[in-house]
């Protein structure tokens, strides 16, 4: 192992606004709000404030999930928030989300307004409100709700972990980057030898699991995360492989993924969803199944 710079912590930590790298400018040791601002509202009683990240891509792939069985109750709209730009610490956002990360959700559809975030916390928030993709069976239930919280626990080693130090860090540092992919290849070896017995995560039944893990763990399967494919060897994980095949191809899918988008091909973008008609044409063109 190189060796790494002679870091000794000090006896209390200060915060260094210049060790912050890429995420310097909205990364801080404080809560609560920078800035006086509204959040918008428009038409629909499901109000989306998010990003097209996978934590975003898990609650518009279950709200398009949703209206592709019927559910008219289930039409939103998705605003975008760049949290680049610190939308996500205005005041609005901070009343929705203490926290300040994406997604929120309001939902004006009862008397009272409700707020959700955390993103599986939505998941299984719109699960029981539509009682859709989350299965009434104690056993089967239990199986469900058991994977949906491991992708909430250890979707952070792939994320602020591995991605953070492999793709984002101002130094690499061998010990971070060895560390957790460590861990998210042995993430990958429990999903693929479950997927081995399985063909959906929690079961027969696709549920808000294989929403939760599909955008994290499906992005890395396939290469598309952090360009990490060839260095974490993703293609040894072959049930993983062929369950995210399967999941991109469902239309609801693809629908979803686009809402919130700001990267990628122009074609892949629909940086805010107002109604089903905002897909257009073009873009229709690509969701039907291959």
């Amino acid at each position: 192992m190189t060796d790494a710079s002679a870091y000794t912590p000090p006896k209390i930590w200060t915060w260094n606004k210049a060790n912050g790298g890429r995420f310097a400018n909205i990364n801080r040791p404080i809560a609560g709000p920078t800035h006086e601002q509204e959040l918008p509202r428009g038409q629909h009683p499901l109000q989306l404030y998010s990003l097209g990240t996978p934590n975003g891509v898990k609650v518009t792939v279950m709200l398009e999930e949703l209206l592709a069985l019927g559910h008219v109750g289930a039409e939103y709209d998705a605003w975008l928030i760049r949290i680049q730009e610190g939308q996500q610490f205005s005041s609005g956002f901070v009343n929705v989300n203490p926290n300040s990360k994406i997604p929120a959700l309001m939902d004006y559809s009862g008397a009272t307004p409700i707020r959700v975030f955390e993103s599986g916390a939505i998941l299984l928030y719109l699960a029981e409100k539509f009682a859709a993709f989350v299965p009434t069976d104690p056993a089967k239930r239990a199986e469900c709700l058991s994977w949906l919280f491991w992708q909430m626990g250890s979707a952070p080693y792939l994320g602020g972990g591995f991605g953070h130090f492999y793709a984002y860090a101002p130094v690499k540092i061998e010990y971070a980057i060895d560390r957790f992919a460590m861990e998210v290849k042995r993430e990958l070896d429990v999903l693929n030898r479950r997927l081995a017995e399985s063909r959906y995560i929690a079961g027969d039944d696709y549920t808000i699991a294989d929403m939760a893990i599909w955008p994290w763990y499906g992005g890395m399967a396939k290469g598309t995360m952090y360009e990490a494919g060839e260095f974490l060897q993703v293609h040894e994980y072959t049930h993983v492989i062929r369950w995210a095949d399967e999941i991109a191809q469902r239309p609801a899918v693809k629908r979803g993924r686009m809402v919130n988008r700001v990267i990628g091909p122009p074609e892949t973008q629909l940086h805010e969803r107002h109604d089903a008609r905002d897909f257009d044409t073009r873009t229709q063109d690509k969701l039907k199944p291959s």
